[in-house]
């Protein structure tokens, strides 16, 4: 894939309608007919496609498909695809992703794409004994895995290591987990790892005597981690009346809260997972496995805490950065079968799984910036008023071109419900027949 320079600084792209929106990143993007296709209701998932994905199917569901500008990560320019029905959330990383500019964007990196399967091993009768014959047969073990997919082997991928976690006690008696090691390459990997824990279980049970009981790949990827950070000058910070040194120090000490306290960093994580998600969803991919992932490492060391970390740097800058297991594919599975999350890789134009990682990894770190800035300032609903009450709006019957002013309104009486938007709506409405 040839991939063009882009710009990602949008200026004013928020004022612009959809359609505009549309033809503006279309450009941007060298997108195809195929991809634009693809963004738009007749060229999106279709009944027959979607009966094929899941089981039973009924109909579609639409979600809004956004687009973050201003990203720059790993020194290249992105425009970032993100589906999701909270307000604020692209508005907010998108602005955060102008700010991290001044610092020289997000730098992003990641480990081998390697995911981890794992054999429930019962009734061994040495757990010891058991754990030195497979490890004696290692390599013969890690062939037979690589024998399942020639061509993920050809790649660089297949079978990396054998690992054991034993568990002398346990409810159901003594147990012994083997974890298969495996590099799935561009693929998220489940149908891999799964196909080759298959084909060596027997085997196992061969050398220790016990039952292999469960075969089944962990969403705990934390051999597959992600990793983003970003510094922004402190006056960058600045804005009304908070200096930058004030909203950097109170950033701070809002991450410090979810850093100790686990009611705190739930909520704070799942921040940090709106952008995540958004992006997950957006290409395609399993954002519940990503979120499984998330929060189990986030609680790695026995007590849950934040995913991210804020400091100031001895020049008096702000920085940040966030680290979790994020097993993401551009190859197999809805990656191909939806056109939206195709035209969604298009915009992104990444050429890897590690790539596509990366950059969500960045959306991730500066969703939970934007959150933690209007926290530590204006506070976090102030940002979301506007677009919430243009929601209850509609949602109260006020039509389309009157939405964003009864929204306004609302807004500034700080009334937002469905009752005082059928008011305004009848004011509005016969304001105008009197001057009609």
């Amino acid at each position: 894939m040839n991939r063009k320079n882009v710009d990602s600084r949008l200026s004013g792209f928020y004022s612009l309608t959809p359609g505009e929106r549309l033809k503006l990143a279309a450009e941007r993007a060298s997108l195809s007919v195929e991809d634009l296709n693809g963004l738009f209701a007749e060229g999106t998932l279709t009944l027959e496609q979607a009966d094929l994905m899941i089981e039973n199917t009924i109909g579609l569901m639409t979600m809004p498909f956004g687009l973050a500008v201003n990203f720059r990560v790993n020194q290249r320019d992105v425009l970032v695809p993100m589906v999701v029905e909270e307000p604020s959330v692209v508005a907010g990383a998108s602005f955060m992703a102008k700010l991290a500019r001044s610092g020289g964007g997000f730098e992003a990196s990641t480990s081998e794409p390697v995911m981890i399967g794992q054999i429930q091993l019962l009734d061994i009768p040495d757990l010891s004994i058991a754990q030195e014959i497979l490890v004696e047969n290692k390599e013969r073990i890690l062939k037979q895995a690589d024998e399942c997919d020639s061509t993920l082997q050809k790649l660089g991928g297949g079978a990396r290591d054998l690992q054991f976690r034993s568990f002398p006690e346990s409810p159901v008696g003594p147990m012994l987990i083997v974890h298969l090691l495996y590099d799935v390459r561009d693929a998220m990997g489940a149908n891999s790892i799964n196909t080759a824990l298959e084909k060596i279980a027997p085997e196992i049970e061969s050398l220790t005597g016990g039952r292999a009981h469960l075969r089944i790949l962990s969403n705990l990827a934390d051999q597959r981690l992600a990793r983003a950070s970003c510094r922004i000058p402190a006056d960058t910070l600045a804005f009304n009346n908070y200096s930058g040194e004030q909203v950097r120090d109170g950033i701070i000490e809002a991450w410090a809260f979810a850093e100790v306290d686990p009611y705190r960093a739930a909520t704070h994580n799942k921040g940090i997972m709106n952008g995540i998600d958004a992006v997950v969803l957006a290409t395609g991919n399993d954002w519940r496995a990503a979120e499984a992932g998330a929060h189990a490492y986030a609680a790695r060391s026995g007590r849950y805490s934040s995913l991210s970390r804020w400091w100031k740097e001895k020049n008096g800058s702000l920085a940040g950065s966030l680290e979790l297991p994020l097993a993401l594919g551009i190859i197999g599975g809805a990656t191909r079968v939806n056109p939206a999350a195709k035209a969604a890789l298009a915009l992104l134009q990444v050429k890897t799984a590690r790539e596509l990682a990366e950059i969500t990894a960045a959306v991730g770190l500066a969703q939970n910036l934007a959150a933690l800035r209007a926290l530590a300032t204006e506070g976090i609903q102030r940002g979301h008023m506007s677009l919430h009450a243009r929601q209850i709006a509609v949602a109260a019957g006020v039509p389309a071109d009157l939405a964003s002013k009864v929204a306004h309104q609302m807004v500034e009486e700080q009334d937002l419900t469905p009752e005082r938007a059928r008011q305004l709506l009848e004011s509005f409405q016969n304001s105008s027949s009197e001057h009609a």
